[in-house]
């Protein structure tokens, strides 16, 4: 059949004025992790496996009933000869009521300090957050251990007991398992911070630590195994 050049523009106006059909491949979906990204999310929850689920640190568990967040640092370097530094990359995990555990929140730590510091150590630390006030003082700001007023923690090294009773009435229990010799390091005096790059890039631009872990604006399916394993408790 042939077709003269009003019938060809007829139908071009008609397809143009046709709704657009969207492929499912384009419809949005909430945001997917980069390997780097997914790579720490999968190491938070292999220690936090070790911790809460080995044999290691028996009052950890004892703790979670009523936990208001967990802060899990897989690897925490720390080194040096007189001058001491430290630095490592986690995740925090907020509960707002029961087995309802929040997306996690990219967190860096560090620290540096003066005195008899020497050898190396890598630290695995989870860090149980037990109370409102030791939540909302990580949260709201730049946190600095041993600095924050009102705000107490109790740390716990591998193979000891008896922190529930330890514990008292402290805002935040550490639990650290380490390895290597470093003589006179600790965890006072290191600081906790957002990663606000890491956590645009794994949720995308806006994604504060409140509006991932308070607000419930952000989500990724990559954390799922994460939050599924916390929602035990």
């Amino acid at each position: 059949m042939k077709l003269d050049r009003r019938t060809v523009l007829a139908g071009a106006a008609a397809a143009f004025a046709a709704p657009m059909v969207v492929s499912p491949l384009f419809i949005s979906r909430p945001a997917r992790a980069d390997a780097k990204r997914q790579s720490l999310v999968d190491a938070c929850l292999a220690s936090g496996q070790k911790v809460l689920s080995g044999k290691d640190f028996p009052d950890a568990v004892k703790l979670m009933s009523n936990a208001r967040g967990v802060l899990i640092i897989p690897e925490l370097v720390q080194g040096g000869f007189i001058l001491g530094a430290a630095g490592g990359r986690g995740v925090l995990v907020a509960r707002t009521k029961p087995n309802d555990w929040s997306f996690p929140v990219f967190y860096g730590m560090g620290s540096g300090s003066i005195g008899l510091q020497i050898g190396g150590k890598v630290s695995e630390i989870v860090f149980i957050i037990r109370t409102e006030k030791g939540l909302a003082a990580i949260l709201d700001h730049k946190f600095k251990f041993g600095a924050e007023a009102g705000v107490t923690m109790v740390a716990v090294g591998i193979g000891l007991e008896g922190a529930s009773t330890a514990a008292g009435g402290a805002d935040i229990v550490a639990f650290a398992n380490s390895a290597g010799l470093f003589a006179g390091a600790s965890i006072e005096g290191s600081f906790l911070e957002p990663d606000s790059d890491w956590n645009a890039l794994y949720y995308g631009q806006g994604a504060t630590a409140k509006a991932i872990a308070i607000d419930r604006k952000f989500s990724n399916p990559g954390a799922e195994p994460l939050r599924t394993f916390l929602a035990k408790w």
